[in-house]
């Protein structure tokens, strides 16, 4: 069986977060483990406190996994100190970690904290990928905005881009929904499709995941992510 690992926060309305990251992971046909970043008291309304694990700490959970159970793919969510990020990077670096995908949780517009502009078109979406894959050496993923292009999400790699298209669902429990795409992409990954056909993957999973219409909390709930799982043991 494949295997995937998470490197993210807690969230304890379990919408988002390590709990939203391993959900998907098993609804995606891969082994989830899980590297906790920061504890948070949080519900579909909003985030009360952070927890923030140590650097030791966080390098000794990573240590566990990669020398025991070594994933296929690693999806690397909310981490909110600089200590983090380096022992992170260190122990990526240390192990040869692969099929790494990074969720920068920081505000709603994470293109344009990182390339310093304001996008508000298709063209402005390419020029920011294309700054952001060339300063980082990495395969950039944007995600079109309800003001750019509905849910039109834009690959650039190796010097090429790749429109992903698909129509807004109607549905206001949008909680965790980025957690949710990068851990479907990551267990693509690791099951071993291309970055496109895993991409495209993902985005299909999580419209089934909010089309499923499941309503939960006072404010913006999670979605299911179970809606594709079949079995007598999820009857009611």
């Amino acid at each position: 069986m494949k295997t995937a690992l998470t490197i993210a926060g807690s969230d304890s309305c379990g919408g988002a977060g390590i709990q939203a990251d391993i959900k998907t992971m098993m609804a995606n046909g891969v082994y989830a483990m899980s590297a906790i970043t920061a504890l948070t008291a949080q519900n579909t309304t909003g985030v009360t406190s952070i927890l923030n694990a140590d650097s030791k700490f966080l390098g000794e959970e990573l240590d566990a996994v990669f020398t025991d159970i070594y994933p296929d793919a690693v999806k690397i969510g909310m981490v909110s100190e600089s200590d983090l990020i380096r022992i992170i990077a260190s122990k990526l670096r240390q192990y040869n970690a692969k099929n790494i995908v990074v969720d920068p949780v920081m505000v709603a517009t994470e293109a344009e904290v990182l390339t310093g502009r304001t996008i508000s078109n298709a063209e402005e979406m390419i020029d920011a990928a294309k700054m952001i894959s060339e300063t980082y050496n990495c395969a950039v993923l944007c995600k079109g905005g309800h003001t750019i292009n509905d849910a039109n999400d834009l690959l650039y790699a190796n010097n090429t881009y790749r429109w992903f298209y698909g129509k807004r669902i109607q549905n206001p429990n949008t909680h965790g929904t980025g957690c949710t795409l990068s851990s479907a992409i990551a267990s693509n990954l690791a099951k071993g499709y291309k970055i496109d056909e895993a991409i495209r993957n993902a985005k299909d999973y999580i419209s089934g995941a909010l089309a499923d219409g499941m309503d939960l909390g006072h404010g913006s709930g999670p979605m299911n992510h179970g809606f594709d799982l079949k079995s007598r043991f999820a009857e009611s």
